[in-house]
């Protein structure tokens, strides 16, 4: 497995973060927003930050492929990356774009490391706070460098967590619905990389996932599964990203997630 330098990454997100994304913070002008797809947010940041972002990563590894959020909305194909022989690197330059534009504090940057089907590293960095949370592939999960490891509950009515609102296919539609009043709470940051850390971290127990965009969940699932955490799909299969799939289930442990699936009787 290639050798990557922590300060490295961390430096990239620093240098990306202080140029490009902290000046637009509270201070986006109407041009600077628009909508991509007819529906998603994307702002000036997202963009001048992906293509910062893919630079300094290429210098890194210079052979390697790069799958960006914001590249992927003007050409599908290269997702193709995932299936060739090389490193390739999956960036989401801002997650939580819509908190980010409505000037509120959680939003991220999200970077992973994969080889075909193996995630190697993650990075979740959080701009406001300068602190980076990390994984390392069969090493462990780290926030700022201090190895961290979860602690969460079993029961589903002492759980916290977030539920996707939207995407769903029908046939689940009326399982989900009736499923938010197993838990004490739910309700979303509007950034799942922040979710992914705290449900790493313990202090939120699931996330119940619909449209899975990879470079929304590669980094998370490194970080949460060397935390401890436990990840699994509708058809009782881990996440794979190389794969489609509309549906996943992230919590504190297996048993945990499977008693998810049999409320929603799948």
């Amino acid at each position: 497995m290639v050798n990557i330098k922590q300060e490295d990454i961390h430096d990239v997100c620093f240098n990306v973060s202080k140029n490009i994304i902290l000046p637009k913070y509270q201070n986006l002008k109407e041009d600077d927003i628009r909508y991509k797809n007819g529906s998603d947010l994307v702002t000036s940041a997202d963009i001048a930050a992906e293509k910062e972002l893919k630079k300094n990563l290429l210098k890194i590894i210079p052979s390697s492929g790069f799958i960006g959020e914001e590249e992927y909305s003007t050409n599908h194909n290269i997702l193709k990356s995932y299936q060739e022989d090389d490193y390739c690197w999956t960036v989401d330059p801002i997650d939580g774009t819509t908190n980010f534009v409505k000037g509120k504090d959680k939003f991220a940057i999200m970077i992973a490391l994969t080889k075909k089907e193996q995630i190697l590293y993650s990075w979740i960095y959080k701009p406001l706070s300068n602190v980076m949370s990390h994984a390392i592939f069969n090493e462990g999960s780290f926030i700022n460098n201090k190895k961290i490891k979860t602690n969460g509950v079993n029961s589903l009515s002492e759980a916290i967590g977030s539920i996707s609102n939207k995407y769903w296919a029908e046939k689940y539609w009326d399982q989900i619905k009736n499923l938010k009043n197993e838990f004490a709470e739910v309700k979303s940051y509007r950034c799942i990389g922040y979710e992914y850390v705290d449900i790493g971290l313990g202090q939120r127990n699931f996330a119940i996932l619909s449209k899975l965009s990879p470079w929304d969940h590669i980094p998370g699932i490194l970080f949460v599964r060397e935390a401890g955490c436990s990840d699994i799909d509708f058809d009782r299969q881990p996440y794979n990203f190389t794969k489609k799939n509309n549906n996943l289930i992230v919590g504190n442990s297996k048993e945990f997630n499977l008693q998810i699936l049999n409320k929603l009787g799948v």
